[in-house]
């Protein structure tokens, strides 16, 4: 079995209050897109352990057997003891970029083996279980336009369609921890919610919608801001940093012409493509 999770991008990124559990609410949708991993299994009796994965492609750090697909298996295996299963991860979506590649890794892992082995989840059961295993990755369960809230873990569909419309994706070899990114953040209410903002036309939203952490991070990495109004000065309607970084990403008119891959220093992740 075969699945090609995918990445997502935040359009704008609002942090609305601190929690009493230290925790941040925040506000902003996220938007699938067409940069995607590879994930696959067969079944593997006589196994020496239930789960075992080959990860090839982009390095993740970390114990391999840690890897949010076999977290993603174990979780299910607890509940149906499945059958023992070899995995391969190719790995194409950067990691550490605020594209939520780990996630969606896992969410696809649990309806892969929902579907292959008929265990008859729900989509709302396959949320629960993928909210689990990290906030966001219940949103890659349905995988469609949606305004999220909380710690990013309540989501409401919207109706959004930027089919066509072309996007290029940078991620140089910066790292952004999620503490230094939330250093700076000083929480308020927006006065719009953006699933208002995002119903206005793209031309607007340049000057309507922000990320929060780009305040807390840009001071931190100006290598990251001077990307993002590359991407204005080469002709991209709204351009933003994805989640907390480190990559960027500019969404450009179906008709434009998107310019040639530049140099933005050694180890930098470039896509260019069309939306869905």
């Amino acid at each position: 079995m075969i699945a090609f999770p995918n990445a997502k991008i935040n359009l704008g990124l609002q942090i609305v209050e601190r929690r009493p559990d230290g925790y941040h609410n925040l506000e902003t949708i996220f938007y699938p897109i067409p940069v995607e991993d590879a994930l696959e299994f067969c079944v593997k009796a006589g196994a020496p352990s239930k789960c075992q994965i080959k990860v090839s492609g982009i390095r993740v750090e970390g114990p391999q057997d840690d890897n949010l697909v076999c977290r993603a298996y174990r979780l299910l295996d607890e509940q149906f003891d499945l059958p023992a299963i070899e995995i391969h991860l190719h790995k194409a979506i950067p990691t550490g970029a605020g594209l939520g590649g780990g996630s969606s890794d896992a969410a696809y892992m649990l309806r892969l083996l929902n579907n292959t082995f008929e265990l008859h989840l729900t989509t709302t059961e396959l949320e629960n279980y993928a909210a689990m295993l990290g906030a966001d990755c219940a949103f890659f369960i349905q995988n469609r336009p949606t305004f999220a809230h909380g710690i990013g873990n309540l989501f409401r569909p919207i109706q959004l369609s930027l089919l066509g419309y072309q996007l290029w994706l940078i991620k140089p070899d910066i790292f952004v921890s999620t503490r230094e990114a939330f250093a700076q953040i000083t929480p308020r209410r927006p006065e719009v919610c953006l699933e208002e903002l995002v119903k206005a036309p793209i031309s607007s939203w340049r000057e309507a919608m922000v990320n929060d952490f780009e305040a807390s991070v840009f001071p931190q990495h100006p290598e990251l801001a001077a990307i993002k109004q590359r991407l204005y000065d080469r002709g991209a309607l709204y351009a933003a940093m994805s989640g907390s970084g480190s990559s960027l990403f500019g969404i450009f008119a179906p008709d434009a012409t998107l310019p040639e891959k530049e140099d933005f220093g050694p180890n930098t992740f470039q896509w260019q493509g069309r939306l869905r």
